[in-house]
């Protein structure tokens, strides 16, 4: 039986080519940590997480110092063992943020790696639902500087001649009267039957401001309101969804699967956008989704569709994955060597065992903070 023989990790800066916003934040660059996980049969399984704009080195020391030596000598495929020991052994140092998702990149590279060892695409190794693809929504509509209402309609109609039958804009960055105009302009664009999704990335700080802007939204019938206010203001979520009929949509920065009951039971969200790379990897995500399941609820994961793809193919429960169709704000696309196809607002499964893809190691060494010594090696 093949043990685990090496880790690797390298923290990465890709600046964007146009500095971009949403609600509350602007960005100029994106950090990722991206780790690969080496077998003594010299098999290689691969994780990643976006870890900011600034500090990824927080989830490489994690990765380098607490976590990775742990695996070391270890059967890969005692997956869930393995994470119980991460976790436990990151109690102290934080059990969300840049140590979880450490936790979560080390996870989804043993999953790659078994699936490979095993030489099946992820989503048949991890147990398909469907076999050929998922339904995805092109997500964009940021706001740039000087970019008109009309310009945002353009950028909508353009996803929806790609094929896609949804797609996501960004709203709580302005006035509820500016914000209104952005979004009939988009949904005069894309017409009555295209799924219109609003995301506000925790504009909002109380219920009475949330509900001047949904007032505003509820009669362009938007499919859901994302991430309305701070990831930890479960109470606001609940309350917003008893008192709005666009269904509350949030998740993408949760953690483990104790926040995700608490959310649950407190009806906060009636679609969840857990994020495998950060709520604690592929093992953590299947149980979350899998108690979803018994609350009704569905999952759209966030971000990373290379990721998220196989794991929606795998799961009855889940929908949507989230697609940007180029390398402008998700552009970790960069740093592979092999881009999922899409078709008809379908992504295409890859048929390559594990992920399907690898990272490019030219482009790696380009955009590593450690140029001379992209990789550190723990074994």
């Amino acid at each position: 039986m093949p043990k685990i023989q090496s880790v690797s990790v390298c923290i990465a800066r890709v600046p964007l080519d146009t500095v971009t916003s949403f609600a509350t934040r602007t960005v100029s660059s994106r950090d990722y940590c991206l780790v690969k996980v080496r077998s003594t049969d010299g098999v290689e399984g691969m994780g990643f997480c976006y870890v900011g704009s600034a500090g990824g080195r927080i989830a490489r020391v994690a990765v380098e110092e607490l976590l990775a030596p742990n695996l070391i000598g270890q059967d890969s495929l005692r997956v869930e063992g393995l994470w119980h020991e991460m976790y436990r052994e990151s109690l102290l140092q934080g059990r969300s943020g840049s140590v979880m998702r450490g936790i979560s990149i080390l996870d989804t590279a043993l999953w790659d790696l078994n699936a490979r060892t095993a030489k099946l695409p992820l989503y048949q190794y991890v147990g398909a639902y469907v076999t050929d693809s998922v339904p995805a929504y092109a997500s964009g509509g940021y706001y740039l500087p000087g970019k008109t209402p009309k310009m945002l309609g353009q950028e909508m109609t353009s996803y929806v001649k790609a094929g896609f039958k949804a797609v996501k804009m960004k709203v709580g960055r302005l006035s509820p009267r500016e914000e209104e105009l952005r979004i009939r302009a988009a949904r005069e664009a894309v017409g009555p039957d295209v799924h219109l999704m609003l995301d506000a990335n925790n504009a909002w700080s109380d219920v009475p401001t949330a509900l001047t802007y949904m007032k505003r939204y509820e009669p362009y019938d938007p499919y859901w309101i994302e991430e309305p206010f701070g990831p930890d203001d479960i109470d606001s979520h609940a309350k917003l969804a008893e008192l709005t009929p666009v269904v509350v949509a949030t998740g993408e920065i949760a953690y483990g699967r104790w926040y995700h009951k608490e959310l649950l039971d407190k009806r906060g969200a009636e679609i969840l956008q857990t994020d495998a790379a950060v709520c604690g990897g592929i093992t953590e995500w299947k149980r979350i989704a899998a108690t979803a399941a018994s609350y009704g609820v569905t999952m759209c994961p966030h971000w990373f569709h290379d990721l998220h793809a196989p794991l929606v193919a795998a799961t009855p429960n889940a929908r949507y994955v989230e697609f940007f169709p180029d390398d402008q704000v998700l552009n970790f696309r960069r740093l592979i060597n092999n881009q999922l196809k899409h078709k008809d607002g379908n992504l295409i499964l890859h048929k390559t065992p594990g992920l399907g893809f690898n990272f490019d190691e030219r482009a790696v060494k380009k955009y590593a903070l450690d140029r001379a010594r992209p990789w550190t090696i723990v074994k």
